[in-house]
């Protein structure tokens, strides 16, 4: 049988794992990899080549990073390879619309949610900051509109308490990559049916501002908590203490019983080597390891080492507008 040939796009971690399942499926052959650019990384700003260019190089994969795919020599380059199959995954640009038209079996996309939930570029982040019980992926056919295409397969799987976007970005690059090879015969073979997406249901997941990375202590524990598992560990969350940017790195909501009231914000006390914040609605916040500004992160019990309880007691995490 003749392998069908593909056009993939993508970028960081989540798309290497959905490549690395195609390289190693029988049925299709890689014949391009498109990427964003080389990006400087870190505090050096060092020129890094996608995890995806980094992959697709080492099994001498053709790599293409145009800057804007629309109007470029790629584009043209790509329209003359005459892929049987596009597949993109979190790739970063949008595909012009006669690329995606242009292979026999369409353009799919593996998108990182249960659409029409979460259409956008940030659908993990959303799916915990929100509370949902349960994230997923989605194969569904590219259109020109983001991620509104027909759902070809959907799979979902549950988010524990415990999840943050760096554990789900795992499971769910291993669930898409699984997905999308258990999909690929009943697409070669015309067997599926597109499911459209309900207009009604659709949310969106836009890009995360620097704004929204800011604790609001007036929510609820379960609120910060889900907050800060959320942004962990990219891009993170933050709030004020003494006019100073901690960010908040570790912690959960807990039962803390007291009666007094304090003010959303407030250290009520040291417990387990946590720090004790009241929060919304008479709830608490147990802070476990944090970040103070010019410092490396660190656990509240490090922290305890050279700071007497009695001086963070009373302090009041700020929230500013």
């Amino acid at each position: 049988m003749q392998k069908k040939k593909v056009i993939f796009m993508g970028t960081p971690d989540f798309s290497v794992s959905v490549l690395e399942g195609l390289i190693n499926h029988n049925e299709v052959e890689v014949i391009a990899a498109v990427t964003q650019p080389d990006r400087p990384v870190g505090r050096k700003r060092v020129l890094t080549a996608p995890p995806v260019k980094q992959l697709a190089e080492a099994h001498n994969i053709p790599v293409y990073q145009p800057e804007k795919l629309g109007g470029s020599e790629e584009m043209t380059t790509l329209l003359g390879l005459e892929a049987d199959i596009l597949i993109t995954a979190d790739y970063g640009q949008f595909v012009p619309t006669r690329l995606l038209n242009a292979p026999r079996y369409g353009a799919i996309n593996v998108h990182a949610s249960l659409l029409p939930k979460y259409r956008g570029g940030a659908p993990i982040h959303y799916a915990i900051w929100k509370g949902e019980q349960e994230t997923g992926v989605s194969i569904m056919y590219m259109v020109k509109e983001m991620d509104a295409g027909d759902v070809l397969a959907q799979r979902a799987i549950p988010i524990e308490k415990t999840d943050d976007v760096g554990s789900m970005f795992d499971k769910l690059a291993v669930l898409g990559r699984e997905l999308l090879l258990d999909t690929l015969p009943a697409i070669f073979a015309e067997e599926i049916v597109a499911v459209p997406q309900e207009k009604s249901l659709v949310t969106f997941s836009p890009t995360i501002s620097k704004e929204e990375e800011q604790l609001n202590w007036q929510q609820t524990s379960i609120e910060i908590d889900q907050h800060v598992r959320g942004f962990r560990p990219f891009p993170s969350t933050y709030t004020w203490l003494d006019e100073q940017r901690v960010k908040i790195w570790q912690g959960k909501d807990i039962d803390f019983a007291t009666e007094k009231s304090f003010e959303p914000g407030t250290v009520v006390a040291v417990q387990d080597k946590q720090l004790i914040v009241a929060c919304g609605e008479k709830t608490y916040y147990a802070i476990s390891e944090w970040q103070e500004s010019g410092k490396k992160r660190m656990t509240i019990e490090t922290y305890l080492i050279g700071n007497a309880e009695d001086d963070i007691i009373g302090k009041q995490f700020a929230y500013k507008i």
